[in-house]
């Protein structure tokens, strides 16, 4: 989540602690979890679920052919065919969880976990059942409790971006950050994930300590999808409403956080009409205030809890 969101993500937590959760659905997403999860940063959690399932992955809910992560997928640095990335098209429903060991019932074609907390077993499941799943990675700032946090140069870290252990990167650096998101999206890759969400994209919007530019931004977020894109991967446009023009060709598939709160959904149509999904989520919103216009805009929309655990409200 960026910084900007984090007031209003707040807000929405103590809404949501003040007026309680229904765990209903409609469709086919009824079977949301009902439990529930203390309050904290969203990207911890348990990975790997016990079951040991087939790894042979499925083609999912696509138009495209091919997953990402069966035998014939390139190796790193090798450019894949954009006919056979998995695109999702929009309308496309989804579950969202960073939180938690992943629940693997919710019955959606489309799956976005932490790339870090889950292992190659636990997306191998998700296909098993059917799913594609996209690959969670922070790529605008420092995590101090992820596993490379030491191969991350301190000049490159910021200031604190409103997360715990966290801190913006200096993005202009693309000749220090390229190899460091190459090995995550490597990473990404390897466990067998369709497709890349790289997070905190819109850093020239906030205090970063760094004086960073659209055009600073535009460069970094386009060098992320062509490191997806080399290894075959998806990848999703994370917020940064201000860029889709210049960025919709570039990106497969839109990641937004409360478009509707801000009454910004609009913006994302040009993923729409280019045929590709946006994924959004509100966390203060209940659904009847925002899904008749999802369902117009034709976006995946439902609502979370700002941790992103398993539960689920979907329109």
């Amino acid at each position: 989540m960026t910084a900007r969101r984090i007031g209003a993500g707040l807000l929405a937590l103590a809404l949501l602690g003040l007026a309680g959760c229904s765990s209903g659905g409609d469709g086919s997403d009824t079977e949301e979890s009902e439990a529930t999860s203390s309050a904290g940063p969203r990207r911890t959690g348990n990975p790997d679920p016990d079951e040991d399932k087939d790894p042979t992955d499925p083609s999912g809910p696509s138009e495209s052919s091919g997953p990402s992560g069966s035998a014939d997928s390139p190796d790193p640095g090798t450019t894949r065919p954009a006919s056979r990335r998995w695109r999702p098209r929009p309308g496309t429903r989804w579950q969202w969880q960073l939180d938690g060991r992943v629940d693997m019932s919710v019955d959606v074609p489309v799956y976005d976990i932490d790339g870090f907390e889950n292992s190659a077993k636990t997306v191998a499941g998700l296909h098993a059942r059917g799913r594609k799943v996209i690959c969670y990675i922070n790529a605008g700032a420092w995590e101090k409790f992820r596993p490379d946090q030491a191969a991350f140069p301190k000049e490159l870290l910021g200031e604190n971006n409103g997360w715990a252990g966290e801190r913006w990167l200096d993005i202009r650096r693309l000749d220090v950050l390229r190899p460091l998101m190459a090995t995550r999206i490597d990473m990404c890759r390897k466990k067998g994930f369709d497709a890349v969400e790289p997070d905190l994209t819109e850093g020239y919007r906030n205090t970063t300590g760094f004086p960073l530019t659209a055009a600073h931004q535009l460069a970094f977020n386009r060098m992320l999808a062509e490191l997806a894109h080399d290894r075959g991967l998806a990848v999703g446009l994370k917020n940064d409403l201000d860029q889709i023009p210049e960025l919709v060709g570039d990106f497969d598939f839109a990641v937004n956080e409360e478009c509707a709160q801000f009454g910004e959904c609009d913006r994302l149509t040009p993923f729409v009409k280019r045929d590709k999904a946006v994924f959004h989520v509100e966390y203060a919103l209940t659904p009847d205030a925002f899904c008749r216009d999802a369902k117009r805009l034709g976006l995946s929309s439902m609502r979370k809890r700002l941790d992103l655990d398993s539960w689920r409200k979907p329109c």
